[in-house]
């Protein structure tokens, strides 16, 4: 069948400055840099001892005091960075006037309100520099087998999809300084693959409760959005961020699972996290499988695979001058069907995505 779940390495040879030493850096992006052979030559991070036992882990030979010190490093030839998203701006326009860097990864949400991504893309777009954003579910196996299932048409024209989460987020403290929660940190990985899948949405109608166990302030815990696409596709992404009691002897059964279905097949799986095994995929199709259920397979994971995808789109971005699969410009319209959903929140509504300007 033909079907590629990670991506091929292409380009591997730009030097890379980690900013950011937790959970996500530590765990995630620099084992897959490891794996990938992407050379990292410096690390820092808000405090440098963090940085210093990354650094000792990874065998990264530079530990800087401070992050814009890692920027000004003329060794650095892409920042990747994994900062909170109130703190990117600033060192992603630090970033964008040295002349050695050539490309800059950010975390999503890029930051805290789409008009801030805008102005952030409209000065990468001027600086000549390339600035992307990690989608990583983009690079989840699943994703990547189903995308190139609908491509070929082997599920016809698409009726309708859902993304099923039932499971609890690792909460970075710093979330706590901010109102908004599941839909800017969690959904978006789900709004944006939907986009990945099905294109730009028409509207979007969001509703929200908060959650019993997040015990800061927030406005938004457990979500559930529904969009509607030009084509005629109707999604639904929910994230239950409670998804029952934690306690002992309470058996939890935290899962995401998806589901699309077309006019000749269906395809529906499983997201590895947050059980640390690969996901899944099974379809049938009257096309290509004769109706009969197919399972593609593979052994790499959502976490930390993908997040050699995000990096190696970004310096085969560099090193042909290409746009990036992950480019900010798109990565705006994302950050605008977040605001959407935001918008159908606060005033009770379905709202059209033509009323968020992203010009």
């Amino acid at each position: 069948m033909g079907f590629e779940p990670d991506v091929k390495v292409r380009t591997s040879e730009y030097r890379i400055g980690c900013i950011g030493a937790g959970m996500i850096m530590a765990e995630c992006h620099l084992t897959a840099y490891e794996q990938a052979g992407f050379p990292v030559v410096a690390i820092a991070s808000r405090t440098r001892a963090n940085a210093q036992k990354v650094a000792d882990r990874w065998a990264i030979a530079t530990v800087h005091d401070t992050p814009e010190q890692l920027i000004e490093d003329s060794r650095v030839e892409i920042v990747d960075l994994a900062f909170p998203p109130d703190q990117q701006p600033a060192l992603i326009r630090h970033a964008l006037k040295q002349k050695h860097i050539k490309a800059i990864l950010a975390q999503k949400p890029l930051a805290l309100s789409v008009e801030e991504a805008i102005t952030l893309r409209d000065e990468a777009a001027k600086s000549g520099k390339i600035l992307s954003v990690n989608q990583n579910m983009r690079y989840d196996q699943s994703m990547r087998v189903l995308k190139q299932i609908i491509d070929n048409g082997a599920l016809g024209d698409i009726v309708f999809a859902q993304i099923d989460m039932h499971a609890i987020p690792h909460w970075q403290t710093f979330l706590a300084d901010y109102d908004r929660l599941t839909l800017a940190n969690m959904s978006v990985h789900h709004l944006d693959v939907l986009r990945f899948l099905f294109g730009d949405p028409q509207e979007i109608t969001t509703l929200t409760r908060k959650d019993p166990r997040t015990k800061f302030d927030h406005s938004d815990g457990i979500t559930v959005s529904t969009l509607r696409f030009p084509s005629g596709v109707l999604a639904v992404s929910l994230e239950d961020v409670w998804s029952g009691p934690r306690q002992e002897g309470y058996h939890d059964d935290q899962h995401i699972n998806w589901r699309v279905d077309g006019t000749k097949g269906v395809a529906k799986g499983t997201i590895g996290w947050p059980k640390g095994v690969a996901s899944t995929l099974t379809y049938a199709s009257t096309e290509t499988t004769g109706g009969e259920w197919v399972t593609p397979r593979w052994d790499t994971m959502w976490f930390p695979h993908a997040f050699i995808g995000v990096m190696e789109q970004l310096q085969h971005a560099v090193k042909t001058g290409t746009p990036p699969a992950l480019s900010v410009a798109d990565n705006v319209k994302t950050m605008a069907l977040v605001e959407a959903g935001y918008r159908s929140m606060a005033d009770g509504r379905t709202v059209k995505l033509s009323e968020i300007s992203t010009d």
